[in-house]
């Protein structure tokens, strides 16, 4: 048998799963992992990916060939931005302050890499395909919680903790996505119940 979880990918000791809570989502989520994020056990797009009904989440590293992600690129009655600070990055908040109940253009979905920051760049580069979406960073950055997972990198935020921030941002609804948050410190915990004292994290990498 199996020493982890089917569903989160998780040691069956520190199984998350039970502390997930079904959400619906109107906004789509497209989540690229990169295959060393599949089965790290700190890794917190398992989360977001049980969580809500409208996500998808594919693994790989160069997508410009990926066909379930074409075709939901190419549908017509939905547009993707992709979380990332790229250098004409807007903020979310902008794809949709210009809009008004009259507006006849397709409503936004979001797309996160989930990787460390040099593998979430590199996917990036590789996917081709995203290069003609629109590239957005989050209006009000919260502080990460993410204690067993940090990053050097200033403002960084774990997958769920960027997909929350979005998700709020963009439904203006923060409320009905806090569960997403619930989950993500039983997860911590539980990690932290496992790890020595020594080897608590003082910095490495972000998820």
């Amino acid at each position: 048998m199996s020493r982890y979880c089917a569903s989160c990918h998780k040691a069956k000791a520190i199984c998350v799963c039970d502390a997930v809570t079904p959400l619906t989502n109107t906004i789509p989520v497209i989540i690229l992992q990169h295959p060393d994020e599949v089965s790290h056990p700190k890794n917190s797009a398992c989360l977001l990916a049980l969580a809500l009904d409208n996500c998808q989440c594919w693994v790989g590293e160069d997508f410009s060939q990926h066909a379930a992600l074409n075709d939901a690129l190419a549908q017509s009655e939905r547009r993707y931005a992709v979380l990332y600070p790229g250098e004409h990055a807007c903020s979310l908040s902008s794809l949709t302050e210009s809009l008004d109940e009259n507006d006849k253009q397709p409503p936004w979905g979001i797309i996160l890499l989930d990787g460390t920051w040099k593998k979430a760049y590199k996917m990036y580069q590789l996917s081709t395909n995203l290069h003609d979406l629109p590239t957005a960073t989050i209006n009000t950055m919260p502080s990460s919680q993410y204690r067993i997972r940090k990053s050097r990198k200033p403002g960084a935020l774990s997958t769920l903790e960027a997909g929350f921030a979005a998700l709020s941002e963009l439904s203006g609804n923060s409320e009905h996505y806090q569960p997403l948050l619930a989950s993500f410190e039983a997860m911590i915990a539980r990690q932290l119940a496992f790890m020595p004292a020594s080897r608590t994290p003082s910095g490495g990498q972000d998820d």
